[in-house]
């Protein structure tokens, strides 16, 4: 089984959760067009990056993974054919809290809750499918207090407690332990 991470922005999030875990994706993909200046500059070297176009296809989203992976997406910025969703294993890291705020769904929940003036949010990691944040939730994390924080507090804090997530599903993904 191989570890590929999928990202639209600086892939921050994969390196503090691949440090923690202290293992690195075998393949990241990225679609900011072979922009490394914008990519977090600890994790070049670290494993193969792939730049592809903003839009991959569906026969690309094949072709560059296997059905035994483990695909995760940190930011990806692009709805995955739902073809390719019931065919690898994806999961999605969102940065609100869907479970008890549906409309945190979609693009920058993190805005989004605090212009709803949200007292707290969270995380959760769920299995990608053809619908939209609508998968099965794997994993929710604690609440997060928004209420009164700066837009970047929250969004550190919201980033911390993703990445808490993500390296509790991947520990017990690739070592059999959640402990």
């Amino acid at each position: 089984m191989s570890w590929v991470a999928l990202f639209s922005q600086t892939g921050s999030e994969i390196y503090e959760i691949s440090k923690q875990l202290n293992k690195y994706p075998d393949l990241i993909i990225c679609n900011k067009q072979d922009n490394l200046n914008s990519i977090n500059p600890n994790l070049i070297g670290k494993s193969p990056i792939l730049f592809c176009s903003p839009k991959p296809s569906i026969e690309d989203y094949l072709e560059w993974t296997k059905e035994d992976d483990i695909i995760t997406m940190h930011g990806w910025l692009r709805i995955v054919p739902g073809e390719v969703c019931e065919n690898r294993n994806i999961y999605n890291g969102h940065p609100g809290l869907i479970t008890e705020f549906p409309e945190l769904k979609g693009k920058d929940p993190q805005q989004k809750a605090i212009d709803l003036g949200l007292q707290y949010s969270g995380c959760i990691l769920h299995k990608a499918t053809a619908e939209l944040d609508g998968g099965p939730i794997i994993s929710v994390s604690d609440k997060v207090d928004i209420q009164n924080k700066s837009v970047d507090d929250v969004f550190s804090d919201l980033h911390k407690a993703s990445i808490e997530l993500w390296f509790n599903f991947l520990r017990k993904e690739f070592y059999g332990t959640s402990d």
